[in-house]
């Protein structure tokens, strides 16, 4: 779907001079012609060239460009605000996506929402005095796994610190800005009405409508991978009988196939906050699963968990001693935009999160 930027394209002496005739803020779009240098909408193709008096920062626009392309099905526009000497995106969402079922007249609702960039946080303006208090949305997605072994005492105690109840309570991390107006989760009853009732691997779940064909697509390729089909996870009866010892099966395939036939649930929606905190789970935007097996034969799979069991130490527990889904199996779920909790500090090995921003 098209992707519109608005940009200011003048000169230092095209403003001055309009400014001093019209009295004007020389940064506002409405007052420029079509002749003058107008605001103008351009695609994803499209080159820019922005010469003001303002400070020129092209980093900064690229970073929104590579953020919003991650989100196709959103247009926005973008244009520099003087006042507060940052970029103010007004981001156009569909409010119905991948339901066949609704009228034309709901399939063509939009709603709209200003967002200031704010550092990479998009915030409203009424947070931007607090920015900092804010996490970034975009960074850099460690997927590698570490050794407990290896971490020094120094970063024991900052780890330990991070997973407090108080430093939980405390810090807004995440903003939910952008994710609450994308998935309509300012309250329970609305985000209930872009809710979807599905299968995953067998398990009935339910999902946010905008995440539907991204986990669909996870499913066909982890069935493809262990060479079956989607229908042989139709029924309990059918999953039961999935060979997982043939000699003709690849090791991979075998691992996937246990994988599968061993899984409990697949939870995704569920409106909560995240333990510990004030913040919603990504749990109740319906963009987050939790793959649980049936038996964990006395690993590790949650570091919430582990705390209770092993108290202040609960960071080094190793590596193979947590359930972990197959490896090919997190690399399918990254290819298609969501991230694993796995590799996260505080382990939640279950959990899988559509933040398709952080896969590079």
């Amino acid at each position: 779907m098209l992707q519109k930027y608005v940009f200011l394209f003048f000169t230092f002496f095209c403003a001055t001079f309009i400014s001093n005739c019209t009295g004007k803020n020389s940064a506002d779009p409405n007052n420029y012609s079509a002749s003058s240098g107008a605001a103008a909408d351009y695609n994803n193709e499209d080159y820019m060239l922005f010469t003001s008096s303002e400070p020129l920062e092209p980093e900064e626009l690229t970073a929104i460009k590579k953020f919003m392309n991650f989100y196709p099905d959103l247009d926005f526009t973008a244009e520099y605000d003087t006042e507060f000497s940052d970029w103010k995106l007004c981001i156009t969402k569909k409010v119905f996506l991948n339901r066949p079922e609704k009228s034309d007249a709901e399939k063509a609702l939009t709603r709209k929402a200003d967002f200031y960039w704010a550092g990479g946080r998009l915030l409203p303006k009424s947070e931007l005095a607090k920015k900092d208090d804010y996490w970034v949305l975009q960074y850099k997605y460690e997927n590698t796994l570490r050794d407990p072994k290896t971490y020094t005492p120094e970063e024991i105690e900052r780890i330990k610190d991070f997973g407090s109840s108080k430093n939980r309570r405390n810090d807004n991390g995440t903003p939910m800005f952008f994710f609450d107006f994308i998935y309509s989760a300012k309250s329970r009853p609305i985000i209930e009405e872009h809710i979807i009732k599905t299968k995953f691997l067998g398990k009935t779940t339910k999902v946010h409508e905008r995440i539907f064909p991204a986990l669909k697509r996870v499913e066909a390729e982890i069935c493809l991978l262990a060479a079956i089909s989607v229908e042989d996870l139709s029924t309990a009866e059918r999953i039961g009988k999935i060979d997982v010892t043939s000699e003709k099966l690849t090791d991979e395939q075998k691992e996937i196939r246990k994988f599968i036939k061993t899984l409990r649930s697949s939870d995704a929606y569920y409106w909560r906050e995240i333990a510990g905190t004030n913040r919603k789970s990504f749990h109740s935007y319906g963009i987050a699963i939790d793959l649980l097996p049936q038996r964990l034969n006395g690993r590790s799979i949650y570091w919430g968990w582990e705390k209770e069991r092993s108290g202040d130490k609960w960071m080094m527990v190793p590596q193979e001693a947590r359930w972990a889904p197959p490896q090919a199996v997190i690399k399918i779920f990254e290819e298609h935009g969501f991230i694993w909790g796995g590799y996260w500090i505080i382990f939640d090995n279950m959990h899988f999160e559509y933040q398709p921003q952080l896969i590079q």
